[in-house]
């Protein structure tokens, strides 16, 4: 049974991390290049469907975390997970504090009500982003060491 919850915890924190990646570094630049206010429309929808989606997420990957601790205590590789655990709830921190507040701005946004510095603002959220993405492949890749 715990064999399958840490392999069912890879693949939920895996793909989270995956779809991360995805919004940085292929969604963003292809929306950038979008003609006129395209892509700050694109933006502000992501910002809506993945601002619903992705809290679930990274919360259900730290239960799983958790409960893989607490069920693995005494096998080998807890120390990796607990870590993983750590860099997780980093990442909500930060997500709480830095990247929430911009894109509850963001997704209310259109071309018409949108500030003049949208895209500094913009800028600033994938700036943040792009740690939080690494601070979550962090947490990724100590799970998948932990199952070795």
């Amino acid at each position: 049974m715990l064999n399958a919850l840490e392999v069912f915890t890879v693949v939920v924190v895996g793909v989270m991390v995956g779809v991360e990646f995805s919004v940085a570094f292929v969604m963003n630049p292809i929306l950038n290049a979008l003609p006129g206010d395209s892509g700050q429309l694109g933006h502000a929808h992501g910002g809506r469907m993945l601002g619903a989606v992705m809290p679930v997420w990274y919360i259900t990957s730290l239960v799983l975390v958790a409960v893989w601790a607490i069920a693995g205590w005494h096998h080998h590789g807890t120390g990796l997970v607990i870590t993983a655990g750590a860099l997780l709830i980093l990442s909500v921190i930060m997500s709480v504090l830095l990247l929430v507040p911009i894109n509850n701005r963001n997704k209310t946004w259109t071309p018409e009500n949108r500030p003049e510095d949208w895209k500094e603002q913009m800028n600033r959220w994938l700036g943040f982003h792009y740690v939080r993405v690494a601070v979550i492949i962090a947490a990724f890749t100590l799970l998948v060491a932990a199952l070795a």
